[in-house]
C-alpha cells in the first residue's frame, strides 16, 4: 500500500491568471498521487475555493485543515496543482518547511516535485514564492489604482454584498428599499432612535440587504452612508458626485449627521464610578466581557445586551456585590502570598517546572550529539526532539511574565486588608485594577439561579492566574 498523502486545491477569484478550477486542480493532483502510487485518504482532499493566499489576514480554511493535517501525523506527501497554488506568502513557506522538519513532507507539483528537506528544493522553493508574493504585489497595486480611477469617474463600487436601496449594480434604485430609507432619515429626525427603527423594520418584517434582522448598528451605517446621497466615497474621501441617482437629498443627510453629533455631545456620560473588575468579567452564556453600566444600581452588563434577536443578551450582576466579594478573594490570596526574594519581573514557573525544562533541554543537546555521531537516524532524532520540546512547551505556557514586585508593594502579608482598604480611599482604582488582573484571569458569571432580589455567589467562577 503506497504512502498516504493530502491533495490541496485553490482559486484565489476571477481575477486570477491561472484559472484552472479546483474540481480539474483535484482531478489532475489525484493522477499525480496514481502515477506515483500514492494514497490519498478520505477527509484529506484540502479547497479554499475563491480564497487568496496572498491577503495576510485573510483565513484560509483549507490550508489551516492541511497544517493540521500535517501537525497530526498522517501525511507523508503534498500534491498541488502548482506550489503558487499552495502559498504566495513567504512566511507561509516557512510554516511549511518547519513542519516538514518534524514530518518529512515532500511536496509534488503537477510537473515537478520539491523534497522539503533538501537545502537546493527549499531554495527553489523560496524564489518561487518570492516571485509569486511579487506577483501578486503588482496585481494589488494595479487594482488599487484601477478603483481610484473608477472613483475619479464617479462609477459605484460594487461587490458581493450590495448597498441597500440598490440592486447588485449599485446605480439601480430598488423603490420598496428606498421608501424604507427615507422613512428611516425621517423617523431619526422625528426623534427615533436607532434601536427603536431597527426594531420597528423588524417587527413588520423588513429584512435587512443580507435578509436578517436590523441591528441598530446597521441603522447608524445606513445613516451615515454617502452611497444613498450620489457621493462616491473612496478610503473615506469623498470624489464628487457619483453616476447613479441619489435617495436622500444631501441636506437632509446633513441635517442627520448634525442631529447624530448634538445626541453623541448631549448624552456624553462620563461616570465618576470606576468599575474596578473591567477587562475581567465574563458572561458564561456568550463568552464576551460584561461592562460597566450605570441604572439603578452600577452593575456588570453582558456586551450583547444592545444587540436584537437570538444573539441577545441580558445577564447582569450587581456590581457592588461582586467586587466586595472578589476583592475578598484577592485580600485573603494577598495574605497568605510570599513574594520574598521574587524578582522584579517575576515567572509563574515552579522550581520543579524549571528543573523539569533544564533537564528536557540538556536531552535534547544529548539527543542532537547522537544524531550527529549517526547513533540516531534522522526520523528518530526528529521524533524524539519533537516529544522532547513538546513537553517543554507545555511547561512553558505556565510562565507568566508580571511586574510582581511593583504591581503587589505594599500589598502582601498579614496587613493586605488595611493597605486595599487605603489604596481603595485614596482612589487608586487603577491600581487596584492591575492587581486582580494579576491574580485572576477571570470572573465567570453564570445564570441567577436564587430567588428574586437576592444575590447568588453561587453564579461567581473566579479563574485564577497561576502564581
Amino acid at each position: 500500500m503506497g504512502q498516504p498523502a493530502a491533495v490541496y486545491c485553490r482559486v484565489s477569484s476571477a481575477r486570477d491568471e491561472d484559472q484552472t478550477g479546483v474540481d480539474r486542480q483535484e482531478r489532475l493532483c489525484r493522477a499525480v498521487a496514481d502515477r506515483l502510487g500514492l494514497v490519498i485518504a478520505v477527509g484529506c482532499v484540502f479547497v479554499d475555493n475563491n480564497r487568496s493566499a496572498w491577503q495576510r489576514r485573510r483565513r484560509r480554511p483549507g490550508w489551516d485543515g492541511l497544517l493540521s493535517a500535517i501537525r497530526a501525523g498522517g501525511v507523508g506527501h503534498v500534491i498541488v496543482y502548482h506550489p503558487d497554488r499552495l502559498m504566495r506568502q513567504p512566511r507561509d513557506l516557512e510554516e511549511l518547511l518547519a513542519l516538514s522538519d518534524e514530518q518529512d513532507i515532500t511536496l509534488h507539483g503537477q510537473a515537478n516535485r520539491r523534497d522539503l528537506s533538501d537545502a537546493d528544493d527549499r531554495f527553489f522553493l523560496r524564489i518561487e514564492v518570492a516571485h509569486a508574493c511579487r506577483s501578486s504585489d503588482d496585481t494589488s497595486r494595479r487594482l488599487r489604482d484601477a478603483l481610484e480611477d473608477r472613483a475619479r469617474d464617479g462609477r459605484p463600487h460594487t461587490s458581493a454584498r450590495r448597498p441597500y436601496g440598490y440592486a447588485a449594480d449599485a446605480r439601480t434604485v430598488i423603490e420598496a428599499e428606498a421608501l424604507v430609507l427615507r422613512e428611516m432619515f425621517a423617523r431619526y429626525l422625528d426623534g427615533a432612535t436607532p434601536r427603536e427603527i431597527a426594531e420597528a423594520l423588524n417587527d413588520r418584517g423588513q429584512p435587512a440587504a443580507g435578509g436578517g434582522l436590523w441591528q441598530p448598528g446597521s441603522v447608524r451605517r445606513m445613516l451615515r452612508s454617502r452611497h444613498v446621497t450620489g457621493i462616491r466615497v473612496f478610503r473615506g474621501e469623498e470624489f464628487g458626485e457619483g453616476t447613479w441617482p441619489a435617495i436622500i437629498d444631501r441636506g437632509t443627510w446633513a441635517e442627520v449627521q448634525d442631529r447624530s453629533a448634538y445626541r453623541a455631545s448631549a448624552h456624553v456620560y462620563r461616570s465618576s464610578r470606576f468599575y474596578v473588575l473591567r477587562g475581567l468579567v465574563v458572561c458564561k452564556k456568550c463568552g464576551t466581557h460584561m461592562s460597566g453600566s450605570r441604572g439603578r444600581a452600577p452593575s456588570y452588563l453582558c456586551t450583547r445586551r444592545n444587540e436584537l434577536g437570538p444573539t441577545r443578551c441580558t445577564r447582569r450582576i450587581h456590581a457592588t456585590m461582586l467586587e466586595a466579594f472578589v476583592t475578598d478573594a484577592a485580600v485573603q490570596l494577598l495574605t497568605h502570598l510570599d513574594v520574598t526574594g521574587a524578582p522584579t519581573v517575576a515567572t509563574a514557573l515552579s522550581a520543579r517546572d524549571e528543573a523539569t525544562i533544564a533537564a528536557d533541554e540538556r536531552e535534547l543537546a544529548e539527543l542532537k550529539d547522537m544524531w550527529t555521531s549517526r547513533e540516531l537516524s534522522t526520523r528518530e532524532y526528529r521524533a524524539m526532539r519533537k516529544t522532547v520540546e513538546d513537553r517543554i512547551t507545555t511547561l512553558q505556557r505556565k510562565t507568566i511574565v508580571r511586574p510582581t514586585v511593583e504591581v503587589l508593594a505594599g500589598l502582601v502579608g498579614p496587613d493586605a486588608r488595611t493597605s486595599w482598604d487605603r489604596l481603595a480611599a485614596d482612589g487608586q482604582s487603577q491600581r487596584l485594577n492591575a492587581v486582580l488582573r494579576f491574580l485572576f484571569a477571570a470572573v465567570i458569571i453564570d445564570e441567577h439561579r436564587g430567588k428574586s432580589g437576592t444575590f447568588d455567589f453561587s453564579r461567581i467562577d473566579i479563574e485564577p492566574n497561576p502564581l
